[in-house]
């Protein structure tokens, strides 16, 4: 079979990368970061920026990510030393969550703030990149077949993976709709965080099944004491002492959270106010009796319009997700329709009309620029002070 592969391919670390799609198709590139083999679902993102954000995005655990943008890495690696009420403020998580990371072309780092390249930090963290790839090419034939999974083989340029060891890798590996990703990730003990310099307001009690900073961040700003609980908690553990509750992003496959959603539908029945995100958002669906299913390339970047069907106001947002709550199963879960995706015609949030509950699809944390739809924060805030009392 054909290998699409630079022509005088040349590589700056020393080291070689193959990438093998489920279809067949065989691509070689360079290597960056850690040497080693990784099996993934392999996605893309049309960020420009942002980097360090998404590869410690817990939503992408189990996932090879493909960066649409030409040139990655040219800003390095910011330090952590930059918090907001003490929460790292360039980064979703403590750690890598991506399988590997491939690029089309890898920049030298250029920017004050920059600790180490992004070749350095992706070896510290054992992680494989490939770059010096016609990534259009790739997101190309993902946008017509839909994702799926693949083998990605960094190694020593003198040294060689040969493409029957990875073909044999993947049959022989687990598909990523079959793996319980969210319990991965999840905290295995409660951790509690404290807004800095201002009185506390209340409690959010999170369901944690993989929850950025992001998100964090802004519950702290809100003046809310967080207590992150393990994604699998017991209703009585997840309403005690809470004024609200978040169910977070995370990722994976909801329908495979069977317990998580079992507990989500107790909790509903203690109206406490609650704010689901993403993940969150499919599992409190499934919970309500809504349906949920696979699209077929997902929504992932910082330029995803919403339209809220109320006023037909549009916003953009950032979004990283790859199921979807069904708009016809909505009604018999007793649901109210808040944002639709224009392009596609996809769930992007839902009001309960009757109990303090809203939720949505996209991330209202994220930056796509401005912070268009940070005030749903403000109504999570508005709704804990009514009725969490």
């Amino acid at each position: 079979m054909k290998v699409l592969v630079y022509p005088k391919l040349r590589c700056d670390y020393g080291l070689k990368a193959r990438l093998l799609l489920a279809d067949g198709l065989r691509v070689e590139g360079c290597g960056f970061g850690a040497s080693g083999i990784r099996v993934g679902e392999v996605v893309f993102s049309t960020s420009m920026t942002g980097y360090p954000e998404s590869l410690t995005d817990p939503s992408y655990r189990g996932q090879i990510l493909i960066y649409t943008h030409p040139m990655v890495g040219n800003y390095g690696i910011p330090s952590t030393r930059h918090t907001v009420h003490g929460i790292p403020a360039n980064y979703e998580s403590d750690t890598i969550h991506v399988e590997g990371f491939i690029v089309a072309e890898l920049s030298k780092p250029h920017h004050y703030l920059s600790t180490k390249s992004l070749h350095e930090w992706l070896r510290e963290n054992n992680v494989p990149g490939m770059y010096r790839v016609d990534t259009r090419a790739l997101v190309k034939r993902i946008r017509e077949y839909g994702v799926m999974m693949g083998v990605l083989a960094v190694f020593d340029e003198r040294e060689e993976v040969s493409w029957d060891e990875m073909e044999r890798l993947l049959e022989n590996s687990k598909k990523y709709d079959e793996i319980n990703f969210a319990y991965k990730v999840s905290p295995k003990e409660p951790i509690e965080h404290h807004p800095v310099g201002v009185k506390p307001i209340g409690t959010v009690n999170v369901v944690d099944c993989g929850l950025k900073y992001g998100i964090l961040r802004w519950l702290l700003r809100k003046g809310f004491v967080v207590r992150r609980l393990p994604c699998w908690s017991k209703p009585e553990q997840i309403v005690e002492e809470a004024n609200g509750v978040l169910l977070s992003n995370g990722p994976g496959n909801p329908a495979l959270l069977d317990e998580v959603i079992n507990n989500i539908r107790e909790v509903v029945e203690y109206r406490v106010p609650i704010l689901a995100i993403c993940l969150g958002m499919q599992l409190l669906a499934l919970a309500l009796g809504a349906k949920t299913y696979k699209l077929p390339y997902g929504h992932r970047g910082p330029n995803k319009p919403v339209v809220d069907v109320n006023d037909n106001r549009c916003y953009i947002t950032t979004q990283n997700h790859g199921y979807a709550v069904d708009h016809k199963s909505l009604k018999n879960a007793g649901l109210k329709l808040w944002f639709v995706n224009p392009d596609d015609k996809s769930v992007e949030g839902y009001l309960h009309p009757s109990k303090p509950i809203i939720a949505t699809q996209f991330h209202p944390e994220g930056g796509p620029g401005p912070h268009d739809t940070s005030w749903v924060f403000d109504m999570f805030k508005n709704m804990v002070m009514k009725h969490g009392h």
